[in-house]
């Protein structure tokens, strides 16, 4: 009984230790559109090394990872990475700024384009989400309506950090304690 209990004290302490990261919907329920004002939904995030962007898009869209130079000029064709799956995640590995636009030029000189500029030590080794695999099942964005029926959660929904994450982790237990002592 003893060791059960350290052993689960021994997750909970390695969940809080990873816990940090925050998961962010780029563009909330709208997605990643070009009817979003990206710059303003990304005017009041502080990202840290570890977070989560989810791109959530339609067919008619991609999500590339470019230089800053390309971004500033939505040259589409010089890019790191691209994606067109419709769910991509990206995990913000190390502090600095990354740069993302539509693979859709006009988009992208439409204002469909994503600066981050991510905090923390580049040192640092929190765990983050795995990269969306090809096939992915998450729900489509509608391009131009809110239809209630196909609504996102918002990325304050997503984020645990610190002390919320700890305190979770001591109310499972107590509960968890509860029920073995009642066996």
């Amino acid at each position: 009984m003893a060791k059960l209990i350290l052993l689960y004290f021994l997750a909970i302490f390695c969940f809080a230790l990873t816990s940090d990261a925050a998961t962010y919907v780029v563009g909330d329920t709208s997605g990643w559109d070009i009817s979003t004002d990206i710059d303003s939904w990304a005017s009041d995030k502080s990202f840290k090394v570890g977070d989560v962007l989810l791109f959530q898009y339609s067919s008619y869209h991609s999500v590339c990872e470019v230089r800053k130079e390309t971004f500033e000029s939505c040259n589409t064709t010089d890019t790191l990475k691209t994606f067109s799956n419709g769910n991509t995640t990206v995990t913000l590995s190390k502090a600095g700024a990354r740069y993302f636009v539509c693979g859709n030029q006009l988009h992208c000189l439409g204002g469909m384009k994503l600066q981050v500029n991510v905090e923390g030590d580049q040192a640092s080794t929190t765990a983050g989400a795995p990269e969306a695999q090809p096939g992915a099942t998450l729900r489509q964005p509608s391009s131009k309506s809110n239809n209630p029926s196909t609504v996102i959660p918002t990325s304050s929904g997503f984020v645990v950090r610190g002390i919320g994450s700890l305190v979770i982790a001591f109310q499972h237990l107590m509960a968890t304690m509860l029920i073995l002592a009642q066996i």
